[in-house]
């Protein structure tokens, strides 16, 4: 049977003989269902008109997108350590050049998800590479296609291999997370940030809203928390959740000015 990917979202659900009646993640207040309904296509049908593209964003990083554009157009990033790759978030499309590709740069050892809305094939692109899939546990409920590769954690922090640390930052989504790459930028850090801290057009600022398509900001406490989750972290360069969102230096003095920036305008 067939496992129906939402065309707004991206999400893939469980294998069944018809598509669900329904997408929890685009009828939350976060997403939303498209005027003309919600609409199902399979993995085979998308790979016809879609491919994903590629882009070395540093040495050990390498970003994932398909194109054209697909539901929320986030792209993946591929993180490659010495003890095994990690892939972070994720996109709907796998097809058979891309695992060639992700084989022949050592593979994924594990793959590491900000929020719903990016968890997309998951457990398909687990499968291909053997990898399990770490989600933050206050996210359970939005997992459309539960299998034995994911695993839930919970705290405010998880180590994965490679000294690389999920950071959880909850006001997006109660269980959204970011990854920090202390080898990232040169040996100078970096912020694999998804939108949970969303880099802007100027890629020298950031925003933090509960949801993006609806305009719903997030309140003072939980930017205020978002900051506070990475001050520990030192980090030269913020990777937002698409190819042309990166903050290249200075990324912690920006986060810094953002959230500052953002609180007072949220006390005005």
């Amino acid at each position: 049977m067939p496992a129906f990917i939402c065309a707004t979202c991206g999400t893939q659900f469980a294998p069944a003989a018809a598509p669900p009646r329904s997408c929890p993640v685009c009828e939350d207040e976060r997403q939303f269902v498209p005027a003309g309904g919600q609409r199902w296509i399979t993995l085979t049908d998308l790979a016809v008109g879609h491919n994903n593209a590629w882009r070395q964003h540093e040495r050990d990083l390498l970003g994932i997108g398909t194109t054209p554009a697909f539901a929320i157009g986030q792209r993946a990033l591929l993180v490659r350590t010495q003890a095994g790759n990690v892939l972070w978030d994720c996109v709907s499309l796998i097809d058979a050049a891309s695992i060639t590709l992700v084989r022949a740069l050592g593979g994924v050892a594990a793959i590491a998800i900000s929020h719903p809305h990016f968890y997309s094939s998951m457990v398909e692109w687990a499968d291909a590479f053997g990898a399990e899939v770490w989600l933050h546990a206050a996210d359970r409920e939005w997992v459309m296609r539960p299998d034995p590769r994911i695993r839930f954690w919970s705290g405010e922090a998880q180590p994965l291999p490679g000294g690389l640390t999920l950071i959880n930052a909850p006001g997006h989504f109660d269980g959204a997370t970011m990854l920090h790459w202390p080898a990232g930028a040169e040996g100078r850090g970096a912020l694999l940030s998804g939108d949970i801290i969303h880099v802007a057009a100027d890629g020298k600022s950031a925003g933090f809203m509960r949801s993006y398509p609806n305009y719903i900001p997030l309140g003072a406490a939980a930017v205020a928390r978002i900051g506070a989750a990475v001050a520990p972290f030192a980090f030269e360069r913020v990777y937002g959740a698409w190819f042309d969102r990166v903050i290249a230096q200075d990324g912690k003095a920006a986060v810094e000015r953002s959230v500052a920036r953002a609180l007072r305008w949220l006390r005005e």
